[in-house]
């Protein structure tokens, strides 16, 4: 199983992938593509750069792609999508190029937790607030209402970490907590938004 954690800088990712590595038994943690290419060298400028985001994106796509077993990834392909969107040189970014590989690597994925913003911020002293702010809701689109029409089911986490995690753990307990082929948007009574996996792709 693949379990992608998505959301903006500083919303509480790490430590989402970190309380459910404790509590899912054989489950490893793959560390995001930006801390992955810093250990390796990759000089990032402040503010990232297209070509920054591009690099991120494709190590997310060859992690996901290259993965064995119980996995939980920090960041997903989608998240390097959102914040290309909202980069001021996005239209030096042509998504037709790697767009093939994305969906190849969303495939292998079982479930996204979104971690969005949530108000009040929990978080309010976070460096490029304004492009967190519009990458939050670009990931909205993208993750919770699938706008590329993904079959992976996604669930938005909110509260403590003890909440957040323990939504993801309900949802994996569920008898149908993953049935890929269920269709539309559910809303749990802790308010919690859930979008089923849909089949097929936009064009």
């Amino acid at each position: 199983m693949i379990i992608a954690i998505s959301g903006a800088h500083g919303t509480g990712k790490t430590t989402l992938a970190e309380a459910l590595v404790d509590r899912l038994e054989g489950f490893v943690l793959v560390e995001e593509p930006f801390w992955q290419l810093v250990e390796e060298g990759h000089a990032f400028s402040q503010p990232p750069t297209v070509n920054d985001f591009e690099a991120q994106l494709d190590r997310s796509i060859a992690s996901i792609l290259a993965s064995e077993g119980d996995v939980i990834f920090e960041r997903c392909p989608l998240d390097f999508l959102g914040y290309l969107a909202v980069h001021s040189d996005v239209l030096t970014f042509d998504p037709e190029t790697r767009i093939d590989e994305v969906y190849k690597a969303m495939e292998l994925i079982d479930l996204i937790a979104f971690v969005p913003i949530e108000d009040p911020d929990r978080m309010p002293d976070v460096e490029f607030a304004s492009m967190r702010r519009r990458v939050d809701e670009e990931l909205r689109e993208l993750v919770m209402e699938d706008r590329l029409d993904l079959d992976v089911k996604a669930i938005e986490v909110l509260g403590s970490p003890e909440q957040r995690a323990e939504t993801v753990m309900e949802l994996l307990r569920a008898p149908i907590g993953l049935n890929r082929r269920a269709r539309g948007e559910s809303r749990d009574s802790k308010g919690t938004s859930q979008r089923e996996g849909r089949q097929g792709r936009k064009t």
